[in-house]
Formats: C-alpha cells, structure tokens, sequence
C-alpha cells in the first residue's frame, strides 16, 4: 500500500513512502520528474526500469528482489539516484549485461549511493551513462559461478566523467572493469577476493589513486592506456601482480604500495614514457619484470626491499634508473655514503651474470655463498665488460623516500 504524499524533498519535490510489496513500476510511470519514492523497511518486488529522473530511496531495511532474470533496475533517463537500498536477484547473462542496477547511455548523471548489492550477476553497468557515479556502495558478488561465467562489481563502457568512490567490492571476477572510456575516477574502493581489482582498457586521461586491494589475483591491471595518474594504491598479498602496465604510454604512477606479491611486485610489459616515483615495493619473488621494448621510463625515489629478486630486466641495453642524480632504494645494496648526502657512493646494479645464471638455473641458489660465486662478483667489479646490458642505477638512494603504514587485514 502507498502512503501517499507524504513530505516535500529539500527542493521541493513530491516524496512518496511506500510499502513492502506494492508494485514499484506503476508508481514510478506515475512519478513527475524529480520525485521521490521512499521505500519502507521489507522487501519490495523487482524487475524495474526507470524511465524519467526521480529519486528511488530506501529507509534502513528496504530490499528490492528480482526474479532471478534480467537485472533487477534498469534506468533509461538522466538525472536518476538511488540510494540506501539492498538490490538482489538479477540474472546471469553476460551479453545481456544483467545487474543490480543496469544505467544505459540515456542516462547521464546517475548517481548510485549508499546501497547494498548482493549476489547479482554484475553490481553496476554503466553502459554509456556518462558522468555517472557510484559512490559508498558495498557489491558482493555471486560465488556459485565459475569465474568465465562471473560478472563484475562495477562495469563502464564508454561512460566519460563518470566516478567509482569509496565502495566496498568483493567476489565475482573483476571489481571495476573499465573499457573504450576517458576521464574517469576510481578512488578510495576496496577490494578483495576478486581476479583483478581493477582491470582498465582502452581508457585515457583518468585517475586512479587511493584504492586497497588484498587477496585478488592482481592488483591494478593497467592496459592499452594513455596519461593516467595511478597514485597512493595498495596492493596486499594479491596473488600474481600487484601493479600491471601493459602497453601503458605516457602516465605516472606515483606513491604506491605493493607487498607480498605471491609473484612480481610489479610487471612492465611494452609500456613507454611514464614515470614510476616514490613508489614501495616490497617482499615479492620478483620485485620489478621489465621487458618487451619498454622505453623512456622515469624511475626514481623507488623503495626495492627484499624481494627476491629485485629486477627482472629483458634487454640487451644499458638502462640507468636514477633521474636528476636520484636513484631508487635497494635493501640489498652494500653501500656507503661518505660523503654523507643520501647517496651511495657507487652505482648498483641488480642484473649481473649471477643474476642471470639464478634466472635460468634457480637451484644455483645453493651456491650462492660459496667461493665460486663470490669470484664471480669480484671478476665483475674488477672488468666492467663481464657486465651484461640491463638496469644499472647511478645514484642509489641510502633510505627509503618513505615507509608505507603497515598492512590491515581488509573488513
């Protein structure tokens, strides 16, 4: 039953209670644009398709349930928000995109706030709906689903302007999956049990700073990208990378943390011209891969500490990652400042030929103390032409720029 008009929004606009089980779609058919439907505590049925701007609030309690087919609110006008509601029950077909709530191109300027979307195919699709944004929402995702057949927390396609801010997202396959888009924010989310917590392709001039992920697969994977400022990220104990950039031009990736990587801090794969700084890596097999061609890469003010290996380089040149006589930290490097100016006094170099024989033959390990390696490392030092092409860093730092907090476990 409608309790009718009840109060007048902060502008002025009709507000309608509505209660538990009273069919939705008729009311929002009847709405004037700008009202607002307040939803009772209980749950009220779905499907839904909003299709005129009007405010869809839920008091605490409020659940709207699809049928288990299709997505649950599908919103086709501009100017739409709808906040503090439970969402579940949509479908599980990916080509048709169903979700908690499905915003299409007609309608810019969503705003999808405060909610909480429970075991649905995809969270949010912002398909086209530019200027959108998805803010302080919490999206579980479906864990009966192989993980080809999961959907996403957040999904945009071709959605400029819009924002991802401060959600909570958890299982399903990708938290944010982004593609063919420009000038987008994602920042402040959390992230976990997901294969990316973000997975960004084909998108330029965006933002992506201050987001936490723990216990994903890979942390950020940055692809196909151009002028993006990835900044003041963490990465936790995710499975494979922590920080992917791939085929990723002209960005800076500034201040970021990734610890305890189960494979590389960090992979660096045919991308050009960025700048890594001040970032921390940390307790990773591998602490940077470089490799396919990258080129033109600034890296400087970096924290390398105990990874295994620090530096995985594919490359037969010689590459020297200080920038304006400022390295990067090395934990491992056995250096002395005497001059007392926070840098060392010789160059370090991570790839020399024992590195490369570890590569290829990691049971030399065992013999990594013995006097046959440690004639090696004298040969080197002493004949700069045994050195193979590679990373080599003329002004290594003596400390860190700075020590990330330590890591919490996620909620």
């Amino acid at each position: 039953m409608v309790l009718g008009l009840a109060v007048l929004g902060s502008a002025g606009a009709a507000q309608r209670v509505v209660e538990p089980g009273t069919p939705l779609q008729p009311l929002v058919d009847a709405a004037a644009p700008g009202e607002v439907l307040l939803l009772a505590p209980g749950r009220h049925p779905g499907p839904l398709v909003i299709d005129r701007p009007l405010e869809l609030r839920g008091q605490a309690g409020a659940i709207i349930t699809g049928t288990g087919t299709g997505s649950v609110i599908t919103v086709t006008a501009p100017d739409v928000r709808i906040e503090g509601l439970e969402i579940t029950g949509s479908g599980t077909d990916l080509p048709a995109m169903d979700s908690a709530i499905l915003v299409q191109q007609a309608a810019p300027r969503t705003i999808v706030r405060g909610n909480r979307l429970m075991n649905n195919l995809f969270g949010v699709y912002l398909h086209g709906a530019a200027d959108s944004r998805v803010e302080n929402n919490i999206i579980d995702g479906r864990q009966d689903l192989r993980l080809a057949e999961a959907g996403n927390g957040v999904s945009i396609w071709n959605a400029p302007g819009a924002a991802i801010i401060g959600n909570t997202i958890s299982h399903g396959r990708d938290g944010i999956y982004v593609k063919i888009s420009h000038h987008n924010r994602f920042e402040n989310n959390t992230f976990s049990k997901l294969r990316f917590a973000i997975h960004y392709m084909y998108t330029n001039d965006s933002r992506i700073a201050g987001n936490r992920s723990r216990g994903n697969h890979v942390g950020w994977a940055i692809m196909y990208s151009e002028r993006l400022e990835v900044e003041d990220n963490v990465s936790d104990g995710d499975r494979d990378h922590g920080l992917l950039l791939n085929s990723t031009n002209d960005s800076r990736v500034i201040g970021n943390v990734v610890r305890q990587g189960g494979e590389k801090c960090v992979f660096v794969y045919n991308a050009n011209n960025n700048r890594l700084e001040n970032n921390w890596f940390e307790g990773c097999p591998i602490g940077i891969h470089f490799t396919a061609g990258s080129e033109g890469n600034i890296m400087t003010g970096n924290a390398f500490v105990a990874n295994r290996v620090q530096v995985k380089y594919v490359g037969t040149r010689f590459i020297d990652w200080a920038a304006n006589g400022r390295g990067n930290y090395w934990s491992d490097n056995p250096a002395f400042d005497l001059d007392g100016d926070g840098i060392a006094d010789r160059p370090y170099r991570p790839n020399d030929v024992m590195d490369e024989i570890l590569w290829t033959r990691p049971q030399a390990k065992l013999l990594t103390n013995s006097p046959a390696v440690q004639l090696v490392r004298w040969a080197q030092a002493r004949f700069p032409a045994l050195y193979p092409g590679g990373v080599f860093d003329s002004a290594p730092l003596m400390r860190p720029v700075r020590v990330p907090k330590p890591a919490v476990p996620l909620p």
